[in-house]
């Protein structure tokens, strides 16, 4: 495994020649809006998905309305990235670039949490996403996933009176970069923590199944490979992504994950366990037998995805370079065509989620360095689906 994080001086020169081929900004001739429903890739050989629930019907939750920004949430953000609900309703929200967790009351009273230590921000890193433990009401820990000195790391921390414990490491090794750092958390449905890491701009990773780059983890809450995972003593789950952002499940508890093409095409993947999706050697609908083709495929210009949540039988993507929210309808194991919501209206969009209450809260990315910031940025706009 390489040295995880670069020198000053290279890290410079991996920006200017990353970016220049990065889906989030860079800006490649126009191209049409493409939607390709694609088939699956033939089976691999791999464990059974332990997430499937073969007694629920793909679909159950109503089709949703046209979604009503209904007001914001919160202003006056930096840099958030990371969403996590608490069992009173209240959301916790990471700032990548000052390594703050805030907590947001749903009427919007804001406090901070604290500081996460160790935290060394530069370029796309940071601290990045985190979620909440599943048995948080008896026994109340945070999990974040952040940049440090020497790569990415997944840690554990205790969560009493709105204070942070002293960061327990679950999971290092993950290589770290100015770009493609990854970062996203999650919960299952069936208990066990999910994380997705990008190539760290060093693709051959990727493919690589004995690193930790490229890949969407599945560990236990303890940062240990978990039961059912292809490779027994492994924490990957799937591997060949080049920026794997967004995370979420349907109602049968399909896994679908979003993910940053270079200059081409960004993806809407459904994950399966063990399977190859073709980073580097194939960017998008590009096809090949050994590799599992993406459901979705959008240009760069169109999304740059990162959050990603379902709601109402649709997966909602929020995009980045687009600057707008994808529905996408969920039809069994495929999906039906996307529609675009917001476009332009709220800048840059980095995370949306399902709230308790059934909306669904959206987080914009203006203040990141990328963006062009309005008054009030960043902030969390609610939605409500009609």
């Amino acid at each position: 495994m390489r040295i995880g994080r670069l020198g000053a001086g290279t890290l410079a020169v991996t920006l200017g020649l990353g970016l220049a081929a990065c889906g989030d900004d860079d800006d490649p001739a126009a191209m049409p809006p493409v939607y390709t429903d694609s088939p699956t890739g033939p089976a691999v050989a791999a464990s059974p998905d332990p997430t499937a629930s073969p007694g629920r019907s793909p679909g159950r939750s109503p089709s949703a309305g046209k979604p009503t920004v209904t007001g914001d949430v919160v202003t006056g953000l930096t840099s958030p990235w990371g969403l996590a609900f608490l069992p009173d309703g209240s959301a916790l929200v990471s700032e990548r670039d000052t390594a703050k967790i805030q907590r947001v009351s749903p009427g919007g009273k804001v406090s901070t949490v604290g500081t996460v230590p160790g935290v060394d921000h530069g370029g796309e890193g940071g601290l990045l996403g985190i979620a909440v433990g599943p048995d948080f009401e008896t026994n109340p820990r945070l999990y974040a996933y952040f940049t440090a000195s020497d790569g990415n790391r997944i840690v554990r921390m205790s969560y009493a009176a709105d204070n942070l414990g002293r960061p327990e490491v679950i999971l290092d090794g993950i290589d770290a970069s100015g770009i493609h750092n990854g970062g996203r958390l999650a919960f299952g449905p069936d208990g066990m923590l999910y994380a997705s890491t990008g190539d760290a701009a060093d693709r051959p990773t990727s493919q690589d199944r004995a690193d930790l780059n490229g890949k969407i983890l599945r560990m236990t809450p303890d940062g240990k490979p978990a039961p059912g995972n292809p490779d027994p003593d492994s924490v990957v789950w799937s591997y060949g992504h080049r920026n794997v952002q967004g995370l979420a499940w349907d109602d049968a508890d399909q896994l679908w994950a979003s993910e940053f093409g270079q200059n081409t095409w960004d993806e809407l993947n459904r994950i399966q366990a063990g399977r190859n999706y073709g980073w580097p050697e194939v960017e998008g609908d590009e096809g090949g037998s050994e590799f599992t083709r993406p459901a979705r495929v959008w240009p760069t210009s169109e999304a740059s995805p990162s959050g990603l949540a379902f709601a109402g039988g649709s997966l909602w993507m929020a995009a980045l370079r687009g600057q707008r929210l994808w529905q996408i309808p969920v039809t069994g194991t495929g999906t039906g065509k996307p529609v675009a919501h917001f476009e332009g209206e709220y800048g840059r969009l980095r995370t949306v989620a399902l709230a308790p209450d059934g909306s669904l809260w959206l987080i914009t990315n203006n203040t990141d360095g990328r963006g062009r910031p309005a008054d009030g940025d960043d902030r969390i706009l609610r939605i409500t689906l009609g």
